[in-house]
């Protein structure tokens, strides 16, 4: 798993917009998480089951709220979690840049086959 720096600036509230955005442009698979979620925890070990080697964005608790706030303004209108004014939730799984969805999405997709052919569509996947 590779971790990805800070999400906030040394000013109070001075949010770095770019650095999500960017984390999500730039890797073929993306775990936003709260750090020491449960959920979080069973989407990234799922994932590495799988030979996936994700890029992991975790947030602190007192930044939930502008996490999700900067989530909802890179999906609005992109991907398939995006523009339907759904609050995103953890953890949000990017994949190939678009939102893939939380833990029930990545789970259903595993149990039913459709997760590996997606990840390798992708090229976080390739054996």
């Amino acid at each position: 798993m590779k971790y990805v720096g800070e999400m906030r600036s040394r000013y109070k509230n001075s949010f770095i917009t770019t650095s999500v955005a960017k984390s999500v442009s730039e890797h073929a698979i993306i775990v936003v998480a709260i750090r020491g979620c449960c959920m979080c925890h069973v989407v990234k070990n799922l994932l590495l089951g799988l030979g996936v080697n994700p890029t992991i964005f975790e947030v602190n608790n007192e930044d939930e709220d502008d996490v999700k706030t900067e989530l909802s303004i890179i999906t609005s209108g992109v991907g398939d979690g995006g523009g339907d004014g759904t609050t995103t939730e953890f953890p949000a799984v990017f994949v190939g840049g678009n939102l893939f969805g939380g833990l029930e999405r990545v789970i259903s997709t595993h149990i039913s086959g459709e997760l590996v052919p997606i990840l390798k569509d992708v090229g976080a996947l390739w054996l």
